[in-house]
């Protein structure tokens, strides 16, 4: 019997995809081969340059990707790759880098710490290499003038142990995690637990080092003010690569005062969240009460009942870091927030430096050197969105927020408020212009571990969910938004090409009025858009 012959049609379309696939591997060893050949030539030391650079064929590619993903949803099989990683160790590579870059037509996606939250600094679905800051981590604190130079790779966790190895009564008002990179942090804004004494990140960036679109290195006499205006909350990545920041540090007392208060329901919550609200961006500026409000299940207790029973239902909890003895604290509160019953063994008392591992979640007795450690604990899925409340949220409106919230079951809000230094300082003084006028900011928070796309979906639809239930209550025309809290779903550019009208979508809502001189500082610098990603600011076209 004559055996079935392979259909002709198939043998065709088999050789069309081993032609593709060929043809494919062979163009991204070409684009290779021309990069590093360009790299060599325009960096020093030449002979240095495949060391840095990894290609997809590389064994090491996917650890150096991984490395510095912080979001699980961007750390997928079907997640899109770079064609190379560049992982610089000087300032000429990130020069040639960008040159090189520039000759191939080809997308450039710039990490630091990888903590963007929708992945943009490691994700693109046009081809694209990624310059990977992570070796570029050097930090020099000058006591004497009370300033340091820190590079863009280093992570606030490291800049704040080098701080501390000089001085016990020095700090800088950045994040509370410590894994998180220098670069992307301070280039968008910059919060932390100080931000009421001492305003954001930004508020205390003195100079710069940048490699703009034509391979230049400028600091901030060169660049100009317009440009060192828009690198200080704008976002670094859509004017040329942060090389290093120069920071003005801020004093601490020698003892801080920490404290952790949980209520739920059945304490009287909607009550004590209420009167928060009126007094967290008015009490003492040394004084800053973070609010994490979440849906929880506990038992009840009935002793009717031999089945265990369980409820949801809201906890609210009160972090608090207070730049001052707790005797200080304990009168403060008595007598602005008396609702939240604080007590003198709430408190505990500590160097500046332990509170941020106290803030860091850090068991009490861990070493500082923990702050070394480039690797967070766990990595997990997660969805993030911000908003900004304006007015006090009334308290059957509160009521309405909890039974949406228990219905949901999934994520919470991290409250964070303003007041203080950052009601002084106005809305154009840097391009961050969420200032005056909010009482708090808002942290929609959903974090996951199941795999897969329906579990996906699921949980980002309830973060959606409770973020649109939440509109009436919050900031309006435009809902503004803290592009550190990096969130596609407010509007993105779908090229780099006509994209100031998509720009303009999401870039008012990060920006407000500050955002029509980021563009004009972007069709000054980068004409031709090079530093483009889904949320960047565009050019005007001329």
């Amino acid at each position: 019997m004559e055996k079935p012959r392979t259909p002709f049609w198939l043998i065709h379309l088999l050789i069309g995809f081993l032609f593709l696939f060929v043809s494919s591997y062979a163009a991204s060893e070409s684009v290779y081969d021309t990069f590093l050949q360009c790299l060599s030539n325009h960096s020093t030391p030449s002979d240095k340059a495949s060391s840095i650079v990894y290609a997809q064929t590389n064994s090491s590619f996917p650890n150096v990707l991984q490395s510095y993903i912080r979001n699980q949803r961007f750390n997928q099989s079907s997640t899109p790759k770079p064609l190379i990683i560049v992982t610089p160790t000087n300032d000429s590579q990130v020069q040639a880098a960008i040159i090189c870059s520039r000759n191939l037509s080809i997308q450039l996606r710039i990490r630091s710490g990888g903590h963007d939250y929708d992945g943009l600094s490691y994700v693109s679905d046009v081809p694209f290499f990624i310059l990977d800051m992570f070796n570029l981590r050097s930090i020099n604190v000058n006591i004497n003038d009370e300033t340091a130079w820190v590079q863009a790779g280093a992570t606030l966790g490291e800049l704040y142990y080098r701080i501390w190895e000089k001085s016990r009564v020095h700090g800088f008002p950045a994040g509370v995690c410590p894994t998180v990179g220098v670069g992307g942090h301070l280039s968008g804004g910059g919060y932390g637990n100080m931000l009421r004494k001492y305003g954001l990140s930004v508020d205390h960036i003195v100079d710069a080092q940048i490699v703009d679109v034509n391979g230049r290195i400028l600091d901030r006499k060169s660049m100009g003010e317009d440009l060192f205006w828009a690198i200080r909350g704008g976002g670094g990545a859509s004017f040329g690569v942060i090389l290093s920041y120069k920071i003005k540090l801020v004093r601490v007392p020698e003892i801080v005062t920490v404290f952790r208060v949980e209520k739920t329901l059945a304490e009287n919550d909607t009550e004590i969240v209420y009167k928060w609200q009126h007094i967290a961006d008015k009490i003492h500026n040394d004084l800053f009460i973070r609010l994490l409000v979440e849906p929880i299940t506990v038992k009840n207790d009935n002793e009717s009942s031999k089945a265990e029973k369980r409820t949801t239902t809201i906890k609210a909890t009160f972090k608090s870091l207070f730049l001052g003895d707790a005797t200080r604290l304990i009168s403060v509160m008595n007598k602005d927030f008396p609702e939240l019953g604080l007590m003198k063994e709430d408190c505990k008392e500590m160097s500046w430096i332990e509170s941020v591992l106290d803030w860091a979640n850090f068991d009490k007795g861990t070493s500082v050197d923990v702050l070394l450690n480039r690797v967070p604990k766990s990595v997990k899925f997660l969805k993030r969105k911000s908003d900004y409340v304006q007015k006090p949220i009334q308290k059957n409106e509160l009521e309405g927020l909890w039974k949406k919230m228990i219905e949901l079951g999934k994520g919470g809000m991290v409250l964070n408020p303003y007041g203080g230094r950052m009601s002084e300082i106005t809305a154009s003084e840097t391009p961050f212009p969420h200032r005056a006028g909010n009482i708090f900011k808002i942290q929609y928070s959903v974090t996951w571990e199941e795999e897969g796309a329906e579990a996906d979906k699921k949980y980002v639809n309830a973060m959606r969910e409770l973020y649109s239930y939440m509109t009436p209550f919050v900031s309006k025309s435009p809902r503004g938004a803290y592009l550190n809290y990096r969130d596609i779903d407010i509007g993105i550019s779908h090229n780099c090409k006509n994209s100031y009208q998509e720009g303009k979508v999401y870039g008012v809502k990060y920006f407000m009025n500050n955002f029509e001189r980021l563009v004009k500082v972007k069709t000054d610098v980068d004409p031709q858009n090079f530093f483009c990603y889904e949320q960047s600011i565009p050019p005007l076209l001329k």
